[in-house]
C-alpha cells in the first residue's frame, strides 16, 4: 500500500467519502446502509443548523485512486462553552483492516486538534451525543436499530492501537416477545395513578410543529445533567423532528402534564432500519414505495427518550411511560423492544430496565485521547 491523506472538497470526493463503507461492509449481512441523499444532507454546512455552531472538516485516505479510510473532525463551539472545555471531536469513521491508513487518519486528528489549541480528542460522534455516537464492542450478531452506529469488530483493536482510551459506555438492552405486563408494573402503575399528580398524552400529529417545541424544553432540561450532554438549539430539535416526522407513531410518544406544564416525555420509534436495508442507499426509484409498503410490517421497535425533568423525577412519571409503552408493544405484537442508549452509570435507568427482564445486549464505547500542545 502507498496511501495518503486527502482533504474533502468537492461534491465527487463528498460522494466517495459517503460511500465508502459499501467497500467495508460488503460481506456483512447486518450492515444498513445509509440513505445517500440523507447523508449528504446531513453533512452539508449550509442544511444542517449543527453547523451554525459547529465547524468540521473531511478527511480520507486514499491508495491506488480507490479511498480505503474517512473521518469527520469536529469542533463544537456550544459543547466546549458548555462544558468549559477544548475538546474536538472524530466521527464518521470508516477504514480497512490494515495498519498504515488508520495511523493516517489519526495522526491528521491529532494535527488539526493541535492546529485548533484543543487539548482532548473524543468519539466516535456522528457529529454529536445528539446525534448518533459510539463504537460498537458487544452485539455483532444483530443489526443495529435505527440510530445506533454499527461497525466491524476489528475497529476497537484500531482504536486501541492508535492511544485511545475509554471515556464512557453506552448500553443498550432488549426486551424479547413481550406478551405480558409484569404484575409489578401493573400494581405501581395503579399506585400512581391513584395518586392523580400528572397526566399523560399521546403526540399531536396534527400539532406537531407546538408539540416539537414543547419537547425541545423538555430535551434540554431533563438531560442536562446528563454526560457529554450540549443543548440543542431550536432549529437543530427541529431539523430532527421532520427527519423523524414520516415515520413517528404518535401512540407511541407520550408527553407527561403537571398541571398545564409539560414535564416529560418519551418516544419509542418502529425501527426503520428493517426496511432501509432492503433498499441500498436509494429512495428512489422504488426505494420510498418499499418504505410505505413495508413499514408497517416493522416488528421491532426503539425506546429512543425517555425522560423527565429534574423537578418532577421520582414522582413515577418514568415507571407510566414504561408501563404504556410496554401496552402498545403487546398490542402491536412487537417482536423486540431495544432501550438505547443508556450511560452505564446511570443506576436510575439500568435498575428498571433490568428488574422488567430486559437484557444488555449491545455495548458502545466513547473513546478519548489527550492531545499534547507543546
Amino acid at each position: 500500500m502507498n496511501p495518503g491523506i486527502k482533504k474533502v472538497q468537492s461534491s465527487e470526493d463528498l460522494n466517495q467519502f459517503i460511500r465508502l463503507p459499501w467497500n467495508i461492509y460488503t460481506d456483512d449481512p447486518n450492515w444498513v446502509p445509509p440513505l445517500i441523499f440523507e447523508r449528504k444532507k446531513f453533512l452539508n454546512p449550509q442544511i444542517n443548523p449543527f453547523f451554525e455552531h459547529a465547524e468540521m472538516e473531511l478527511f480520507m485516505v486514499i491508495d491506488n485512486s480507490k479511498p480505503v479510510g474517512r473521518i469527520a473532525l469536529i469542533l463544537d463551539k456550544n459543547y466546549n462553552e458548555f462544558h468549559s472545555e477544548k475538546t474536538g471531536f472524530f466521527g464518521m469513521f470508516e477504514c480497512v483492516n490494515d495498519k498504515e491508513p488508520a495511523a493516517l487518519l489519526f495522526e491528521k486528528a491529532k494535527e488539526w486538534c493541535q492546529e485548533n489549541q484543543l487539548d482532548r480528542l473524543l468519539g466516535p460522534m456522528n457529529l454529536s451525543t445528539n446525534h448518533e455516537c459510539g463504537l460498537m464492542l458487544e452485539g455483532f450478531e444483530d443489526p443495529p436499530m435505527v440510530g445506533i452506529p454499527y461497525n466491524p469488530p476489528y475497529y476497537s483493536e484500531i482504536l486501541e492501537r492508535n492511544g485511545f482510551t475509554k471515556a464512557k459506555d453506552l448500553l443498550s438492552y432488549k426486551l424479547d416477545y413481550p406478551n405480558k405486563i409484569p404484575d409489578y408494573m401493573e400494581r405501581a402503575n395503579k399506585l400512581i395513578q391513584k395518586r392523580n399528580r400528572f397526566t399523560l398524552k399521546n403526540l399531536q400529529m396534527e400539532d406537531y410543529a407546538n408539540e416539537v417545541k414543547k419537547i425541545w424544553d423538555l430535551y434540554n432540561s431533563a438531560w442536562s445533567y446528563n454526560w457529554g450532554f450540549v443543548p440543542m438549539n431550536f432549529k437543530e430539535f427541529e431539523y430532527f423532528a421532520q427527519e423523524i416526522e414520516h415515520f413517528v407513531l404518535p401512540e407511541m410518544c407520550f408527553i407527561a402534564y403537571k398541571d398545564d406544564e409539560p414535564v416529560g416525555f418519551s418516544l419509542t420509534l418502529p425501527d426503520i432500519n428493517q426496511i432501509l436495508k432492503t433498499m441500498n442507499g436509494r429512495l428512489f426509484p422504488s426505494g420510498f414505495f418499499k418504505f410505505i409498503l413495508n413499514r408497517k410490517k416493522v416488528d421491532t421497535y426503539r425506546v429512543l427518550t425517555l425522560g423527565v425533568k429534574k423537578k418532577y423525577q421520582r414522582t413515577g412519571i418514568d415507571v407510566v411511560f414504561y408501563y404504556e409503552t410496554y401496552k402498545q408493544c403487546i398490542e402491536k405484537h412487537v417482536r423486540i423492544i431495544e432501550m438505547s442508549w443508556v450511560l452505564e452509570d446511570n443506576l436510575a435507568m439500568v435498575g428498571p430496565l433490568e428488574r422488567m427482564g430486559a437484557i444488555l445486549y449491545k455495548r458502545h464505547r466513547i473513546y478519548e485521547h489527550p492531545i499534547s500542545n507543546a
